[in-house]
């Protein structure tokens, strides 16, 4: 048999990994050789990940973290390349691929449960979109951050959606003309990371940061998530109406009434998560 049909043979490494430590569910991008590039699998893998977690009663919060020196490089830009002889140059397949990168990147905030960011290394285009997408991030002080689509003639169009929620619009506009990248340091004084820590220290600060919101009701986390990211489109009239109406339904629940209770008996709050 020769090297390449070897090769050919040789069961192929999944290209996500899940693993679970307490309550709390790691999805370990698996593509290192590739700098973990947003393939096609790879994004279809993250989102039936997802969808299989929120209904997961186990599972109260998410860590995305990745293997090799690279969080992620964005997009598979050699398998996009592969599409431009299609008839139409690509024109169907980037759309559907985009939109289903956009849908993956929906999942992550409309997922009733938290989740934390674990970066190592460079996280740029969209993959530096994933982590913006997250609801917290922890970040090796070695880890970079970077939108350089304008390089190469792409603009990060997707990316900018998550990364303009995240960072002041100035902020956001030097990294997407300009593509260069920015330190963990910076990353965090703008607001797209919430901790830097040592490397190789940052999966388990992940974890850790994600354990401490495990500890929670886990009805109170999924409402607060929702009502997060929903009050943040409206106006500030709406908002406080429409916050108004979440303490109104939260004060209703099992677990506020619990929480409320055993904070005035001085003694801790036992969650039933209604």
């Amino acid at each position: 048999m020769s090297a390449q049909a070897a090769r050919a043979a040789a069961p192929q490494a999944p290209i996500l990994l899940r693993e679970t430590v307490g309550s709390i569910a790691i999805l370990t991008l698996n593509r290192p050789a590739a700098r973990n590039s947003l393939s096609e699998g790879l994004i279809a893998e993250l989102h039936a990940a997802l969808n299989e977690i929120g209904g997961d009663k186990a599972v109260r919060a998410v860590v995305i973290a990745a293997n090799g020196p690279v969080f992620s490089a964005g997009h598979d830009l050699k398998e996009l390349t592969a599409r431009r002889s299609d008839a139409d140059r690509g024109r169907a397949y980037f759309a559907e691929l985009m939109n289903a990168c956009s849908a993956m990147m929906q999942a992550v905030v409309r997922l009733p449960k938290p989740v934390v960011a674990a970066v190592q290394g460079i996280a740029t285009a969209a993959g530096c979109q994933l982590v913006a997408s997250c609801d917290l991030a922890v970040a090796s002080e070695a880890a970079t951050f970077a939108t350089p689509g304008v390089d190469i003639g792409l603009f990060c169009s997707t990316p900018m959606v998550a990364l303009s929620r995240n960072v002041p619009r100035k902020q956001a506009m030097e990294m997407l003309l300009t593509g260069e990248p920015v330190s963990a340091a910076t990353a965090k004084e703008i607001g797209l990371i919430n901790r830097v820590v040592p490397a190789g220290t940052e999966r388990d600060a992940a974890i850790a940061l994600a354990q401490k919101v495990a500890l929670k009701s886990a009805h109170t986390v999924k409402l607060g998530k929702e009502a997060f990211y929903r009050q943040a489109e409206m106006n500030l009239t709406d908002a406080y109406r429409f916050a108004a109406e979440v303490m109104t339904e939260n004060m209703m629940a099992r677990d506020a009434e619990e929480g409320i209770g055993a904070f005035i008996e001085k003694r801790e709050p036992k969650w039933q998560d209604r």
